[in-house]
């Protein structure tokens, strides 16, 4: 099945977003079947011993979708319909799991169950947690896309994701090539950098949000940053994907976006919001997106499920609650606006460790 395959007459979907090469739902459900029950037995590393609870919705294609998709590769488990229940009927399910047991959560929105911050109280309690949320931002051919960058490659990311971790560890200075002569220059030490690629094995926590593969840290000494980006996609106040006709400058200085050129009314709300609140607008993340399931052309219009484009972003605001700095106070601290660049090389000290759209590690 072709990678670039989309679908058509799926209930729920949108059919302006849709492609006019229909695919049928039984083998969108096959391939997210198999994609699925490769994180559960290679990620999870979960089996019968254990027990499972799957909280769901129906209401878009995909969770419905991906609701089959579980079932298929979880048959034991305990299914609650999100919508069919009450949250105390969640919550009661919840209460006899044991640690190392699995929790999938599979939602068109966010589910609320009150003051109970779901995976934050399931990790308390030692629980691996699967999370699927927002679903319904997703329509038409972006099903396809979601559903292929569920695909788990050990193999690709784990290998690079260790292999770029080293070399932030390392580094000296960073370069983030976007084309036309923009540089963006880190020149400083790199923030221990942190992973999200499937591998548990040393970490505190068994999970989090899905589609995964991503390594991120930032600059040591914010004020080290300068330079100019270009960036081709932004997160605006909807938490959508924003890709302007032509791609948007950044001009940094000291850590801080200084100006701008080819802006849109979208992304000048952006920082406006941004400058009101905090007063100023600092670039904090730098993050390495691996799936390769995303890329510039390839999007989904959920920024946080396309936050893992294999390429580079970068967040905007005072909110990155990973490092602290001593510039920035975390209560006031209030905006993480994801940012793509429209990336040509990355430089890591003399190491180029992406280019022509891919990493080289």
């Amino acid at each position: 099945m072709s990678p670039h395959s989309h679908i058509t007459n799926l209930q729920g979907l949108n059919p302006t977003a849709a492609s006019s090469t229909p695919l049928p739902i039984g083998e969108l459900t096959a391939l997210a079947t198999h994609h699925v029950g490769d994180i559960i037995s290679i990620v999870f590393q979960h089996t019968p011993q254990h027990s499972a609870v799957v909280v769901y919705d129906r209401r878009c294609a995909l969770s419905t979708i991906l609701t089959a998709a579980y079932q298929h590769c979880l048959p034991d488990a305990h299914f609650i319909d999100f919508d069919a229940v009450t949250p105390e009927h969640v919550l009661a399910t919840f209460a006899p799991l044991q640690a190392s047991d699995l929790v999938v959560l599979i939602q068109s929105t966010n589910f609320r169950l009150e003051a109970f911050r779901i995976r934050v109280e399931l990790f308390k309690r030692q629980l691996k947690v699967i999370e699927h949320p927002h679903l319904a931002r997703m329509n038409g051919s972006e099903v396809m896309t979601y559903i292929d960058s569920l695909a788990y490659d050990p193999g690709y990311f784990r290998t690079v994701g260790h292999a770029l971790k080293h070399r932030i560890d390392h580094t000296s200075h960073a370069i983030v090539n976007s084309g036309k002569g923009a540089e963006l220059v880190f020149a400083c030490a790199l923030e221990p950098a942190k992973v999200n690629i499937g591998d548990y094995s040393n970490m505190l926590n068994w999970g989090g949000q899905f589609p995964i593969g991503e390594v991120f840290t930032e600059a040591t000494d914010l004020e080290a940053v300068s330079g100019r980006v270009r960036i081709f996609v932004f997160g605006d106040t909807s938490f959508s994907v924003n890709k302007p006709a032509q791609p948007i400058t950044l001009i940094i200085n000291k850590g801080r976006v200084c100006g701008v050129e080819d802006s849109t009314p979208e992304f000048d709300l952006v920082l406006e919001n941004i400058r009101a609140d905090e007063g100023e607008i600092w670039l904090r993340e730098l993050g390495f997106g691996l799936n390769r399931a995303f890329t510039q052309e390839r999007a989904v219009s959920d920024i946080g499920t396309y936050e893992r484009m294999c390429g580079i972003h970068l967040s905007l605001g005072a909110k990155h609650g990973i490092y602290t700095k001593p510039q920035i106070r975390r209560a006031a601290a209030k905006y993480h606006v994801d940012v793509f660049a429209a990336t040509v090389t990355v430089q890591l000290d003399d190491h180029i460790v992406y280019h022509d759209g891919e990493w080289h590690i």
